[in-house]
């Protein structure tokens, strides 16, 4: 029986994973201006970890998580998202008595059982961006203006930013009282999920994808209406920041997020695509200053995003958006008999060490065998070395874009290709 991938997984290999390359380095760099450091934590986690950080009433946790025991009994799970096991790493590691802010980044797989569509994996890859040590409205703005200028590098069009506030402690708890009484009058028309959702953490209904269930709860309260002094301005805070650097914005009240670690701010970055859904959410991110102290810590500011990354370059490629092409050998060097494998091999190796992409035939193919394979792997340059060439020093360098040939000595080649 042939063993196949699982499904809701991918292998990404040859030029596939050079766009992920290329991706993953625009986002180190970008990381390098906003002056935000890596951070890799473990695939898995304490199970409770993310009962406590994600929320028990979530979907992740209670259906989508990956969990198993240890032989002592102990439970673990793969991580479904990154932001849990970033703040376990920050109160585990006493980030907190560096120089705040403390500005971290990961790209990391992730692991949901869900159900199998476009755009959503069993397991995914993510980049986030966690910084802690701030309760200024600046501090979103900056999260915000990062994922902005992101999407902008990366040439995506057609990208709104919608933006909402949850509100602090005491505002969720005036605007639970008034969701619960507006979603008991309509408790016959949700599904049964949302049925359960009402009695511990009616906010999640607002999240529900059932049809029946979004039309019911139209006409909600938002939360927004419940906003206290101090919510209000931080809110309008943001705004103002975010005019400052003429990001534009939508405010979105029936934003609300899946996850119930957040608190006022809460954002998502959405674009118009057929692969994806026809409104695609491709970034969302938020404020959650409880998680920290939820977690065992003090009560620290923390702002963050994620963006998944299989549905960013699927956008990509249904935009049309190039990606710069595979780095492609300076030079093939072809040989022919043992003397001249031997002189390939050597000159290979001493140009490899100089820093320069070269090939040559490790496969033992005809000559006519390697000047298609030379071809095909698009080498800028190509030689072949045989008994005759190695005697007269001599050889014929060919340029293979101009489709031109010279000859220079075989003792002058690895010079003459270094100053290319």
């Amino acid at each position: 029986m042939k063993i196949k991938r699982p499904k809701g997984t991918n292998d990404i290999f040859g030029k596939d994973s050079y766009k992920w390359q290329f991706l993953e380095n625009e986002i180190r760099q970008i990381c390098k201006n906003f002056g935000i450091q890596e951070i890799r934590t473990p695939m898995f986690e304490y199970k409770n970890l993310f009962e406590r950080g994600v929320g028990e009433t979530t979907d992740v946790v209670q259906k989508e998580m990956f969990t198993f025991k240890d032989r002592g009994g102990r439970e673990y799970a793969l991580k479904p998202e990154s932001t849990a096991g970033t703040v376990r790493a920050y109160l585990e590691n006493s980030l907190s008595a560096d120089v705040q802010p403390t500005k971290l980044y990961y790209i990391s797989p992730s692991f949901r059982d869900e159900r199998n569509q476009a755009g959503r994996f069993k397991q995914f890859h993510q980049f986030g961006v966690e910084i802690f040590g701030s309760f200024d409205s600046s501090c979103d703005a900056e999260v915000i203006s990062f994922v902005y200028e992101l999407l902008k590098r990366l040439k995506i069009k057609d990208v709104v930013l919608k933006l909402n506030s949850l509100g602090g402690n005491e505002c969720r708890k005036v605007y639970n009282q008034k969701l619960k009484s507006f979603i008991e009058t309509r408790l016959e028309n949700l599904c049964e999920d949302c049925k359960e959702r009402y009695e511990k953490n009616p906010l999640r209904v607002l999240d529900c994808k059932n049809p029946n269930c979004k039309k019911a709860l139209e006409k909600a309260p938002t939360t927004i209406e419940s906003l206290d002094e101090q919510c209000k301005n931080h809110f309008e805070s943001l705004k103002k920041y975010l005019d400052i650097m003429n990001i534009p914005y939508e405010i979105d009240p029936k934003i609300v997020r899946g996850l119930d670690y957040y608190t006022k701010t809460v954002f998502e970055f959405v674009c118009k695509s057929e692969k994806l859904g026809s409104q695609s959410t491709i970034c969302g991110g938020g404020r959650y200053d409880n998680l920290i102290k939820e977690c065992g810590g003090q009560s620290t500011g923390a702002v963050g995003f994620a963006i998944g990354m299989e549905r960013l370059l699927i956008l990509m490629e249904e935009q049309g958006i190039k990606i710069e092409e595979e780095n492609r050998p300076l030079i093939y060097i072809g040989s022919m008999g043992d003397l001249g494998f031997e002189k390939a091999q050597q000159m290979a190796y001493n140009l490899r060490q100089k820093g320069i992409y070269v090939e040559y035939d490790i496969v033992r193919r005809s000559v006519k065998s390697q000047l298609k394979y030379a071809d095909k792997i698009n080498s800028k340059y190509v030689i072949i070395i045989g008994d005759n060439e190695i005697e007269t020093n001599k050889v014929n360098l060919k340029d293979m874009d101009k489709s031109e040939q010279r000859e220079i000595e075989l003792s002058n080649l690895e010079t003459e290709i270094i100053n290319k």
